[in-house]
């Protein structure tokens, strides 16, 4: 899978992730954190936690384990990519979580957008019935995955469960 789509005076690349370049998403899975206007973000070593290493730890043996990039001029500028496993979004065991993330000089310029339904068309081609992710509240984010179709199904203080019925 390849597709080239244009975005603000950008082409961008949508690919699926080789096997030898799953370190990254480590880098993506720092930069998906959602730090709030005027908090310092945390350091890199937050993502050794167990509960962040779920995430990318042994990428690519389960049953879900799926990853777009998206490229711009050779260099992988996002990812999304979901898994099922028992994260801050799991809702069962047979749904896959969504995790996404992009350069901040990328955000805003509806690539995201595009990781999104490319993988929610690839989860819905695997025969899944459904995808999940957790969202902090305050995350502009929010806004993009109800664009896509995912709706909160619970939510905490701090946080919402969202669904994508596909």
């Amino acid at each position: 899978m390849e597709k080239l789509f244009q975005t603000q005076n950008m082409n961008i690349i949508l690919r699926h992730l080789r096997p030898d370049e799953t370190g990254i998403l480590k880098e993506f899975l720092y930069e998906a954190i959602f730090i709030p206007e005027g908090v310092q973000p945390p350091e890199r070593k937050i993502i050794e936690l167990p509960e962040l290493k779920i995430y990318y730890e042994g990428f690519g043996r389960g049953p879900a384990d799926f990853c777009i990039v998206a490229e711009d001029c050779g260099r992988v500028i996002g990812a999304v990519w979901t898994r099922i496993m028992n994260d801050y979004g799991h809702v069962d065991d047979e749904t896959p979580s969504f995790a996404i993330s992009l350069y901040k000089e990328y955000r805003g310029c509806g690539i995201g957008t595009r990781l999104m339904q490319e993988m929610l068309a690839l989860l819905k081609e695997k025969g899944y019935a459904q995808a999940s992710l957790a969202v902090q509240k305050a995350n502009y984010a929010v806004r993009m995955y109800e664009k896509v179709g995912f709706k909160v199904v619970s939510e905490n203080e701090e946080e919402y469960i969202m669904v994508c019925r596909l």
